[in-house]
């Protein structure tokens, strides 16, 4: 057993799904496949049921799991042991993000960077994507995780990952017996969405207009969770980045996908102004994103972003 089976194993069985928790893992499908195939095989055991909708973890895959967990933090905990030690950051450092980003984990950053640099006084801001680059822009943020690709090419980001779009309805819902709906279908509904601040709301209003698609958002909410109880409630139904649907507290609610061959994807980009101060606060942050083993493969979950040219930022891929 190693590090990065420990890791697909805890991907998977938190998404319970092979092609999200490959995309989680930066790793492919059939390589994450192949993984956790050779990992049942060295125990001599089944560690997941897999079926055509889902995947579940068998008695001995949930057993498996806190150690796996356990294994993956003290590896963390030995790596930043070993920074702190070596390198002592001071000073301060402003973050915003905008909430349930999904595709990367914002607390569990802070909370790594705290441990290895705890003499940096660390300051947070949770709101829509759209207010956090101004703050940026304005210098009151080093670095913020957003959730949208528009107004970022005069800023130096990273692409974090991206998801397609989906339609969440209450179980009742007259397109709720669909297996997929066709944006025709969203005319004249009524819809819970953002704030105006949040990039998906850009995102929803720019995809219905180019394709001439008429909605009534009669409920506007700065809130995942409560998004999902008022669509739950029957005030609205929703057009949502995948991973929100899979929260569970959209357990009850239908999920459709878009019947179009170009789904909109919902873009997360972490974007700062101090890639090339190597020595700053934000830099050891932005590293973490970073972490490569000694000798990483090309289906590693560790691939390395490429560093962005510090004179002319541009849009870098993952």
């Amino acid at each position: 057993m190693d590090l990065r089976q420990m890791e697909y194993l805890v991907a998977l069985a938190d998404e319970r799904h092979f092609t999200r928790a490959a995309e989680l893992t930066g790793i492919s499908q059939s390589g994450l496949s192949a993984a956790i195939r050779s990992l049942e095989d060295e125990l001599g055991t089944a560690l997941f049921t897999r079926t055509t909708r889902r995947v579940e973890p068998t008695e001995a895959g949930f057993a498996l799991l806190p150690y796996a967990r356990m294994m993956l933090e003290q590896a963390a905990g030995a790596r930043d042991a070993v920074v702190k030690a070596s390198r002592a950051v001071s000073g301060s450092l402003s973050i915003g993000a905008e909430q349930c980003l999904g595709l990367v984990d914002v607390n569990s950053l802070l909370d790594r960077f705290h441990r290895r640099h705890p003499r940096v006084e660390t300051m947070f801001t949770q709101c829509g994507s759209h207010d956090l680059l101004g703050m940026l822009r304005a210098g009151e943020l080093d670095v913020a995780f957003v959730a949208t690709d528009r107004h970022l090419s005069a800023l130096p980001h990273r692409e974090l990952g991206r998801e397609p779009l989906v339609v969440v309805t209450p179980p009742d819902h007259p397109l709720a017996a669909r297996a997929s709906v066709a944006w025709d279908a969203l005319d004249d509904q009524d819809f819970v969405d953002f704030g105006s601040a949040w990039g998906v709301r850009t995102l929803n209003e720019s995809v219905f207009a180019a394709r001439g698609s008429r909605r009534r958002v009669r409920c506007t909410v700065n809130d995942v969770h409560t998004l999902l109880d008022l669509v739950s409630r029957g005030l609205g139904i929703a057009v949502v980045p995948r991973h929100v649907a899979a929260k569970p507290q959209a357990a009850s609610l239908r999920v459709l996908p878009l019947a179009d061959e170009d789904v909109p994807q919902w873009t997360v980009s972490v974007v700062s102004t101090a890639w090339d101060q190597a020595d700053s606060p934000a830099a050891h942050l932005l590293e973490l994103l970073n972490p490569l083993p000694d000798n990483p493969g090309p289906d590693s979950p560790h691939r390395a972003l490429p560093d962005p040219a510090p004179a002319a930022p541009v849009r870098l891929p993952a």
